[in-house]
Formats: structure tokens, C-alpha cells, sequence
């Protein structure tokens, strides 16, 4: 799976012209935490919520009225320009899942911008991630039992296993290899489309495997 097939298309960018005050409209009229900034049909910056946080006005108390009014023009004539990303961290629609998570893991960011000859054409963030690729891995809300065989991750054991449901006709939705803290060998959960599985997991048990339901 590629970043091309998990990220958004439909971003909202704004110019670096734009004003703090809007800037902060348009993340919260949305419920977006990040915001593209582009000149010319090139990324030139990247705007956050926290960023822009950081230069709101404190709370003021009710006499600081000139205090308020004077913070609030600030804001308005001072434009994402001066407060932007400019170091951005980006990937690119051809970039593999893994690399744009291993991306985004290692510069501590919740999004990328996803970038095509300095275009911007989607944005992925840890939501995507989480929903489009982890819920698939492991099969979140399909229905159908989900199967855990203790050391039945490695080679000749999964082969057995896999023989198994075959022979009860059934279908394998999802399939994971779990590697426990200090365990020599590597469990495997196996997602089938049926929660008729009662036969199955007698038989693997007959076969001397430690076989657990695991909650879906």
C-alpha cells in the first residue's frame, strides 16, 4: 500500500498572506490541527495549530480592553508568513505506508504533506494511518472470528494451520504475526469470515496448539 492510497485529496490550502486571525478560522471551521501554505501552486510552509496558539493573546482580564483590541489588530495584519513551518517534512504518493509512517515517526509529527515536484496534492495524518491501514491489518468491525495459536507464526507450524481452514472452507480475512516481549517463537492471529469455528479450534488443539478467541 502506498501513501497514493490512503491519503486525502481534498486539502485545504491558504496563502502565506493570510492572516493568524483567519488562519485560526479556517483550522477550527474544519477541526484541522495543520494547514498548507502556498504561493504560486508550491508548498512554501506548513501552519499548526500549536503554532498559532502560541502567538494568540492570553486571556485577558475584563479592563484590558485596549490590551484586547490592540492584540486582536496584531493579529490581523500579521500574516502566517512570520510564524510558518518552513523546514517541512513531506512524502510523496509513490512513498510506501512504511516509509511515510518510519517519516513521521522519526520527525515527531502527527501529518505529512504530501508532495508532488513541490505541488501539494494530499495530506496524510495519524488518523489515516490508524483507519485505513491498522483497522484493514486487523480486520476492526468485519465479522467473522478472530483466531489466536500460540507459537503458530513460524513456517511449518502456519502451514499446518492454514491447511486447517482450509479443510473447514473457510476464509482468511486478515492474518498477523505477533513476536511477544522475550518469547522464542511468534504467535500468528488469524481473522476468518465465520464465527463457526468450533471445529477448527478442536482440531488444532488435537494437534497440540494453544489456540485462544481473541475480542473483536
Amino acid at each position: 500500500m502506498y501513501v497514493r492510497d490512503i491519503m486525502t485529496t481534498n486539502v485545504v490550502t491558504i496563502p502565506s498572506n493570510t492572516s493568524i486571525i483567519n488562519a485560526k478560522r479556517i483550522l477550527d471551521l474544519h477541526g484541522f490541527r495543520r494547514l498548507p501554505v502556498v504561493d504560486k501552486g508550491k508548498l512554501v510552509g506548513v501552519v499548526t495549530k500549536r503554532r498559532l496558539e502560541k502567538v494568540m493573546p492570553p486571556q485577558a482580564l475584563p479592563g484590558d480592553i485596549w490590551e484586547i483590541s490592540y492584540s486582536l489588530v496584531s493579529l490581523f495584519r500579521m500574516s502566517v508568513k512570520r510564524i510558518m513551518k518552513k523546514d517541512m517534512v513531506t512524502a510523496t504518493p509513490d512513498m510506501t505506508v512504511e516509509e511515510a509512517v518510519a517519516l513521521a515517526q522519526a520527525n515527531k509529527v502527527g501529518g505529512l504533506v504530501v508532495v508532488d515536484d513541490s505541488r501539494v496534492v494530499g495530506i496524510v495524518t495519524t488518523n489515516d494511518f490508524f483507519y485505513r491501514i491498522v483497522n484493514r491489518i486487523l480486520g476492526v468491525n468485519e465479522p467473522g472470528a478472530r483466531i489466536e495459536i500460540t507459537g503458530g507464526g513460524e513456517g511449518k507450524p502456519l502451514e499446518e494451520i492454514v491447511s486447517c481452514i482450509n479443510k473447514y472452507g473457510l476464509n482468511i480475512t486478515t492474518l498477523h504475526i505477533i513476536s511477544p516481549p522475550e518469547a522464542t517463537e511468534k504467535d500468528v492471529v488469524i481473522h476468518v469470515d465465520s464465527e463457526g469455528v468450533n471445529q477448527l479450534v478442536t482440531e488444532l488443539r488435537d494437534k497440540g496448539y494453544k489456540v485462544s478467541l481473541r475480542k473483536r
